[in-house]
């Protein structure tokens, strides 16, 4: 272990860390089936319009998001993990009682760019497991925060479809008092992972959010390689991430409660994915061609979604899709595996950097292509267009991956010699 837990915590940690992401999720899953009906309302459009619009929103976010995950990432180098998983989990809170209060869509903006600002809490866990976690159990640890995000995934939007049929703001509401559990939580439960000893001086520098592209770029080797897949990767999955509701309320007709229940299965085929599935496989395959496996699968998934005319062609992308959360736990481990001990949270921050700028660029991408093909006056009469888009993209990063040496095949670097080397 890296940090200041000890063998007889380490245990305790991860498990505290765990919880802290599923709350983190469950919070955020409320809030997705009553998206649409809240930006219809505020802004007074129909529902393909109601798509544009929102995906503006979630780039506001990753914009915020893109230009703090580096400095909160140094930070967390600096002054330890617990700090910063308790900024993210009271800007969540205030974010999303703003959202629920916002008698407009400014006010609604706002709320999105706190929340962006203060949104360090997966890459922060990541760093987090890293500290108290050997090279060789990562995987499998990281695939818990799969667990995690799936049973947050699972039941947030099922129960914010529940509360969105009663009000549109009453998941908003409740995502902030689960925020403030996640608070609380952390401040008396979670213990620090990051010793003293491993600590460093905070760098401008090395925290500029600009910056940390040019670096991983100079690294060369595994990490960049690395990042380029992880940048795809996130990229490609805003497709879902951003245009659900609407494209299924769009093409099927389904209800907030159905669209809930159907995040809610992607949820807990990701729970079981990441809780069964993730160790074995990368005990049978190692890393490397496990992350291969799962980009492959999530490409299929996305042309599946692009051409399903009818739900239950929907449904098997979903059962094929699931097995793309092979990819993100296999990611992680190869990258920490790069990196010196106490340059995980620059490590995590960059690459939440990178996630936050294809959040930035996909969203409003996605939701313009869906847009402007459905409605009563489409360019292009295929609403499945940005599931296309990120089926391209998804093979390309399983394309790149195919480049990425397996640890038992000389792609790890040696004990001793991190490809990201600390400061000083």
């Amino acid at each position: 272990m890296n940090g200041a837990a000890t063998a007889g915590t380490s245990r305790r940690a991860l498990t505290f860390i765990v919880a802290l992401v599923l709350i983190d999720t469950l919070s955020f899953g409320l809030v997705i089936p009553v998206l649409p009906a809240i930006v219809m309302e505020l802004a007074r459009v129909p529902l393909s319009e109601a798509s544009a619009i929102g995906g503006w929103l979630v780039m506001a976010f990753a914009l915020a998001q893109f230009l703090a995950s580096p400095i909160l990432g140094a930070l967390s180098d600096r002054h330890g993990r617990r700090p910063i998983l308790l900024v993210s989990a009271g800007g969540h809170a205030v974010a999303f009682l703003i959202a629920g209060l916002a008698p407009s869509l400014w006010v609604l903006l706002v709320g999105r760019v706190i929340s962006g600002l203060t949104g360090a809490s997966f890459s922060t866990a990541y760093a987090y497991i890293a500290d108290v976690t050997p090279p060789e159990r990562r995987a499998q640890n990281f695939g818990l925060v799969g667990v995690a995000f799936g049973l947050g995934f699972m039941l947030g939007p099922a129960l914010g479809g529940l509360l969105g049929g009663i009000d549109h703001r009453l998941p908003f509401y409740a995502a902030a008092g689960v925020c403030l559990l996640n608070f609380a939580l952390g401040w008396w439960a979670l213990p620090e992972s990051l010793g003293p000893h491993l600590r460093r001086p905070f760098d401008w520098a090395r925290a500029n959010p600009f910056a940390v592209f040019t670096r991983l770029k100079a690294l060369g080797g595994p990490l960049a390689l690395l990042a380029a897949v992880h940048f795809l990767w996130w990229f490609a999955i805003q497709a879902q991430h951003s245009i659900w509701p609407y494209y299924t309320q769009y093409r099927y007709g389904w209800t907030e409660q159905q669209v809930g229940l159907s995040l809610g299965l992607v949820g807990l085929l990701s729970v079981l994915v990441n809780g069964y599935l993730v160790r074995r496989a990368v005990k049978a395959l190692g890393e490397a061609r496990t992350l291969r496996v799962g980009l492959f699968m999530g490409a299929t998934a996305m042309a599946a979604y692009a051409l399903a005319g009818a739900p239950m062609l929907l449904l098997a992308g979903m059962l094929v899709g699931s097995l793309g959360g092979l990819a993100p736990s296999s990611l992680q481990a190869l990258a920490t595996s790069e990196a010196a001990a106490n340059a995980q949270g620059e490590l995590q921050g960059a690459l939440n950097a990178l996630t936050s700028i294809a959040i930035v660029v996909g969203p409003p991408l996605y939701s313009q292509l869906f847009a402007h093909s459905s409605g009563a006056e489409p360019w292009v009469a295929f609403p499945g267009l940005p599931f296309a888009l990120a089926a391209t993209l998804a093979a390309t990063a399983f394309l790149l991956s195919l480049k990425v040496r397996p640890r038992d095949g000389g792609g790890a670097t040696p004990a001793g010699q991190p490809l990201l080397e600390p400061l000083g």
